[in-house]
């Protein structure tokens, strides 16, 4: 009797792509246009799609012995790059080839071979409130009599674009904002719709992006650790519109690395004693970060995840008493070029203790386009996807982020390696494709 990888099930129905794919990103900085200058030079053939899943990762389908693996993008109907149209909203005026300019990530040759495209681009005047962000001061910002104004303002906007493209994402690319928690306008959509109206201090401006995208029933992706979507109201909004929801914060550096370590010292049954994590970065997102209270809101995004790896009220004599310190300092010399370093305090057989120390220089921004890409891509396969839209969270996108959204009462998946597989279980699915368990025993029995 054979044992099949898992039970086939009826392929979801997927609305197929058509037409151009609107691409909408309030804060069009070193991650926006590192990712769109991205998406051009591989248009022209003068890059290739390092880092993104969804343009060169590969898919088993069937037995190890079948030998499909067909690549991502041929086996889902994820939008052609071709199609692809940006647009988005900035604090700081001039088109893109000026804030790429600024951004100093990519280098000369790459931007003067694209620079009419980037120059084309314009970002229109964002929402901004400098209570939410401290260390940024602005140049072009949207006015408004409330908070209910200035986010149909950005209605107005998403409309104008809808006339231009055939469907649309969003995806917040902009800074950091000050730490919230969740408060009584948040509870529900009335709620909220009326805190827009009377000024509520406990809706920010990535919120007003989130409900302005939300309403107008375009999926919306957090690539910050802002609190945006997670809020009952929002979640209400997502499922209400059919528009798919996902965040938060991009996993990029360090916190990428910790996701594939602390599974492993768990997966050996090692414990670990100490966690130090210091950066330094240099760019906007550093100097946003050296305010206190911004630093509050990345730092819970970080410290998250090994306590939810590692699960110390299961391993107690492992991890219970692991100490965990996270730190980011602002140094201009670095620029995008971010410094991340690890020491980990370890024990093994009979408790002798032993280090692992890592030092990762990274690229922040080249690290996060191609996150960004991929979930643009899915997010929109999703919101085609009639299992998948009406969801509200697409926790098979957890891959992506550092402190990945789930449903109410259901603790986020961190590890690395389980979330990719959920994610490319998550495509085998919709597609009516046996999921993958790598049980295994089918291939030994008679």
């Amino acid at each position: 009797m054979s044992t099949p990888a898992a039970a086939a099930n009826q392929a979801a129905s997927i609305k197929p792509h058509t037409g151009k794919l609107g691409i909408m990103i309030p804060g069009m900085g070193a991650v926006a246009t590192t990712l769109i200058a991205g998406v051009e030079a591989i248009r022209r053939g003068i890059a290739k799609p390092i880092g993104s899943v969804s343009q060169m990762g590969h898919i088993r389908l069937g037995k190890r012995t079948e030998n499909n693996s067909p690549l991502i993008k041929e086996f889902v109907d994820l939008a052609p790059l071709e199609d692809l149209v940006f647009t988005g909203w900035d604090i700081f005026g001039g088109n893109l080839y000026d804030a790429a300019k600024t951004a100093e990530v990519l280098d000369r040759e790459t931007l003067e071979a694209i620079r009419p495209f980037l120059e084309s681009i314009e970002p229109m005047p964002a929402v901004f409130d400098q209570h939410y962000v401290k260390r940024l001061t602005p140049k072009k910002t949207k006015t408004g009599k409330n908070k209910c104004d200035l986010a149909n303002q950005i209605r107005n906007d998403i409309a104008e674009f809808k006339t231009k493209t055939d469907r649309q994402v969003m995806i917040w690319c902009g800074s950091t904002e000050i730490f919230m928690e969740r408060s009584a306008v948040h509870e529900s959509l009335t709620a909220f719709e009326k805190g827009l109206v009377d000024d509520d201090p406990g809706i920010t401006p990535s919120m007003m992006y989130a409900w302005a995208a939300l309403k107008e029933g375009i999926p919306f992706a957090n690539g910050a650790p802002n609190l945006t979507v997670d809020i009952p109201a929002l979640n209400e909004l997502s499922k209400q519109m059919n528009a798919p929801i996902c965040g938060k914060d991009f996993k990029t550096g360090q916190t990428f690395i910790k996701t594939v370590l602390a599974p492993a010292f768990k997966t050996r049954m090692l414990g670990v004693a100490g966690w130090y994590s210091t950066n330094i970065l240099g760019n906007r997102d550093g100097e946003v970060l050296d305010d206190p209270e911004s630093f509050k809101t990345k730092e819970e995004s970080k410290l998250g995840v090994l306590d939810i790896i590692l699960q110390p009220e299961l391993y107690p004599e492992l991890y219970k008493d692991l100490y965990h310190k996270v730190r980011i300092n602002y140094y201009p010399p670095r620029g995008d070029n971010k410094e991340g370093w690890d020491n980990i305090d370890i024990f093994g057989w009979l408790g002798y203790p032993m280090q692992l120390k890592v030092d990762f220089l990274c690229r922040d921004s080249i690290l996060a386009a191609p996150l960004a890409l991929d979930l643009v891509l899915f997010m929109d396969l999703a919101a085609r996807t009639d299992q998948l839209k009406g969801l509200g969270i697409q926790e098979w996108l957890s891959f992506y982020f550092k402190a990945p959204d789930s449903a109410k009462g259901v603790y986020p998946e961190h590890d690395l390696f389980i979330q990719s597989m959920k994610l490319k279980n998550t495509l085998r699915h919709i597609m009516g494709e046996d999921l993958i368990t790598h049980l295994g025993l089918e291939y030994y029995e008679g």
